[in-house]
């Protein structure tokens, strides 16, 4: 693959390569002289020792253990209070301290060695979280405010397999209410602050909490209301499966239609609230740089989102570099298949394929063709993997509730145990997108994407237990950018317009990084952000306005696809490189899946020890 190291690029832009690695801790100690056999008994404590302590993590965070298929606790929702944040923060201080204190980490062999890093660097992450806990409150966020994501994580992330976890469910359910409170309660400290979200996601958490409460059992007629439906499905399930009787399923329906109307009057307050806060609510110039102390913000997110010490000035001169060098691949793609220049091939596409308004049956047939797409991915794996993912994948319609036009897909992976099924989800509201976007939005999300990453992390071995529950955005956006480029090994773009339109999504990644810093460090408003994403960013009008406000709301997290990506890449050049003929992909692609999602210097670790180990010895 042709493309721009991420060293060259900070060296165009001035900068020293070095800063890549300035996150994380300790990258280069020796095992201190051990032998195997002292290093794998240590290790063995290692392991018991953190998995004891994420075993109390998971009791402090109940949700965590719901995704990844735990029965433990799911009666409770995570306390997202001041005071509940900080119990975490404080239970992590301890147990890095801990760590700290009963292992020395040279006696580690290397594995071990990045599970220490990685617990270490947690600290580091949460203390930054907890500092600037203000500027994200929970109703804020474009993708994960409140009044979405709890529903959402009943409907798709709690699983019911029996009459037991139906109750749990309800429990939830029940409880739902006090936690919106809390929101409302952590959001106003915000607005004290001179935090407050922009109008925009204001009026969606307005929109969005009445669809919660609107239908049955609300009204007498109509359809059921989100959650309604959910319950009266999964007891439906049970029912079938013969795991409860008639008489105990008309009880947890009971149960839940009570807790569904339970919701009402806490979603009323929410309401009551974000239309007091519609006054105030800023437009235009939103980003972090118009906030108080915004700038100091902004760099803790990228830190965060990036796992490197990347500012701001350098991730925006990169995505520039990215954008050009991407625009002369399309460029060189368009005059292959006879066309000017890369306009004339966008614009010859526009008019076999323009967007057309989605309706029952093309929503159909985009889903089937979604489904294949991810059939026919799996069966290309065998070039470029040995380990395959084994759970089901799906690719499924957004929830109402949270569907936008122009909304940008996602995925979740497995549950532990495959009960609940790697899915990918669609937003089908508004427009329909060019057909041959569909192969490179599957590699990028399903397979060998989001879901295969997600299907191999819950499976993994010999780890500590949290290593398949931690996840990064540099890594795991990263990886999912790079299967892209793998589904062209794989020869999963079938003809020369998907082959394009994979140049087209990543020129978009590197058009976020140009986006996302412009706004939120650089003062650019809405509608510049949203310009430059439909000028540039090659996106439609609706899905251009859907991605910067995800931008606005989610600050830095955009950038870790193309940072993660580029060092991907990086680190695949230096090991064809150094091991010549030795070089072998699917070893490679098994390695950078098979470590689970790691900060950018963990993973350059893990993949120079697999080098190493590759070479003849002395």
């Amino acid at each position: 693959m042709k493309g721009l190291s991420i060293a060259l690029a900070l060296a165009l832009a001035g900068a020293p390569a070095t800063a890549l690695l300035a996150a994380t801790p300790a990258a280069a100690q020796t095992s201190g002289g051990q032998t195997g056999g002292a290093q794998q008994a240590e290790a063995a404590r290692f392991t018991a020792f953190i998995d004891n302590e994420f075993e109390q993590e998971l009791k402090l965070r109940p949700q965590r253990a719901t995704a990844l298929g735990r029965k433990q606790d799911n009666d409770k929702w995570d306390d997202i209070s001041d005071a509940g944040q900080l119990k975490v923060l404080e239970w992590r201080r301890g147990s890095v301290a801990r760590m700290k204190a009963d292992f020395d980490r040279a006696k580690l062999p290397p594995d071990a060695r990045a599970s220490y890093d990685m617990w270490a660097l947690e600290l580091d992450r949460a203390e930054l979280t907890y500092k600037y806990r203000r500027y994200q409150p929970p109703f804020y966020s474009f993708l994960y405010s409140i009044h979405s994501e709890l529903p959402n994580f009943l409907i798709n992330t709690q699983a019911v397999t029996d009459a037991a976890d139906m109750k749990g469910y309800n429990a939830r359910l029940k409880s739902l209410g006090a936690v919106l409170d809390v929101g409302i309660a952590e959001s106003r400290q915000a607005t004290a602050a001179g935090i407050n979200a922009p109008k925009f996601e204001i009026e969606r958490v307005i929109g969005g909490s009445k669809v919660m409460i609107t239908g049955q059992p609300f009204t007498a007629g109509g359809t059921d209301s989100p959650l309604w439906a959910d319950a009266k499905a999964k007891v439906a399930r049970l029912k079938a499966a013969g795991k409860v009787t008639d008489a105990e399923a008309d009880a947890l329906l009971a149960d839940a239609r009570a807790g569904v109307l339970g919701i009402k009057a806490p979603y009323e307050r929410v309401i009551v609230w974000a239309q007091g806060e519609l006054p105030k609510a800023p437009s235009g110039r939103t980003g972090a740089v118009s906030l108080p102390n915004g700038l100091e913000w902004y760099a803790a997110a990228l830190k965060l989102n990036t796992t490197t010490d990347l500012t701001p000035d350098q991730v925006h001169e990169l995505g520039l570099k990215e954008v050009e060098r991407i625009q002369k691949e399309q460029d060189a793609l368009a005059q292959k298949a006879g066309f000017k220049d890369r306009q004339a091939f966008y614009d010859d596409r526009a008019s076999k394929f323009p967007p057309t308004p989605w309706t029952d049956a093309i929503r159909a047939d985009y889903l089937r063709q979604y489904n294949e797409t991810i059939a026919r991915n799996r069966s290309l794996l065998p070039s470029v993997f040995n380990n395959l993912p084994v759970y089901r994948a799906e690719v499924v319609r957004e929830p109402s509730f949270s569907e936008v036009a122009g909304g940008a897909a996602h995925a979740s992976g497995p549950n532990a145990d495959g009960t609940r099924p790697g899915r990918v989800y669609i937003h089908m509201l508004g427009v329909t997108d060019d057909p041959a976007n569909i192969t490179d939005l599957m590699c990028h999300e399903g397979i060998p994407g989001h879901v295969m990453q997600g299907d191999i992390q819950v499976r993994q071995k010999g780890v500590p237990k949290f290593r398949s529950a931690y996840r990064y955005v540099a890594y795991g956006e990263g990886w999912a950018l790079y299967t892209e480029y793998l589904c062209k090994e794989m020869g999963a773009y079938q003809d020369l317009a998907s082959d394009f339109f994979r140049l087209d999504a990543e020129l978009f990644r590197a058009a976020r990084l140009v986006t996302d810093t412009g706004i939120h460090a650089k003062g650019w408003t809405e509608d510049q952000a949203i310009d430059y994403m439909i000028k540039t960013g090659r996106r439609p009008p609706n899905q251009a306005r859907s991605e910067v406000r995800r931008y606005i709301t989610l600050p830095g997290q955009a950038t870790g696809y193309k940072i993660g990506m580029l060092k991907i890449m990086e680190l695949r050049h230096k090991a064809e490189r150094e091991l010549g003929p030795k070089f072998d992909v699917k070893a490679y692609d098994d390695l950078v899946v098979g470590e689970g999602s790691l900060p950018l210097s963990v993973l350059e670790r893990a993949v120079d020890e697999w080098i190493a180990s590759q070479k003849p010895a002395g």
